[in-house]
């Protein structure tokens, strides 16, 4: 009895699809018969006709099993591809993550920074309109006026 899944495809290691393919040539696989062959044959010419025809159809079959299975390795190789490709996508967005934290936090050190300075800046500020104030005070209160008398 050959071995495969219950719906006649062939094992997924190549090797096993090839020895499964050749077991198929050898032998009748259950799920490969046709419906024809169900029906006993009236005359000789006519089941060595159907016979050649079966051939040909279980030829056309095992091509079709060959197909897919060539196809199922590309997918395959696509598949380990695509694989490393997203683990080495995810190593590197861990690596941004990383430094954008590291980002942040530079940040947030300048924006304390910036915060101190613009403090400073407007004390800075009120005091210089405070000096310029006390200037023209004691620019007035030096002012002598000829002429008229103390009070």
């Amino acid at each position: 009895m050959l071995r495969g899944n219950a719906t006649g495809k062939p094992p997924g290691n190549p090797a096993r699809q090839l020895l499964f393919s050749e077991a198929l040539r050898q032998q009748k696989h259950p799920l490969l018969k046709d419906p024809k062959d169900s029906q006993p044959h009236s005359h000789t010419t006519t089941g060595n006709m159907e016979e050649s025809s079966q051939g040909a159809s279980m030829d056309r079959i095992l091509q079709e099993i060959s197909a897919v299975g060539r196809k199922l390795e590309g997918m395959d190789c696509a598949k380990t591809t695509l694989t490393a490709e997203t683990r080495s996508m995810r190593l590197e967005i861990a690596g941004f993550q990383s430094q954008i934290s590291g980002l942040d936090q530079r940040v947030a050190t300048v924006e304390t920074q910036v915060a101190s300075w613009t403090d400073n800046g407007q004390e800075l500020m009120h005091l210089c309109s405070k000096l310029t104030d006390l200037e023209v005070r004691s620019r007035r209160n030096n002012i002598c006026l000829m002429g008229f008398r103390r009070a």
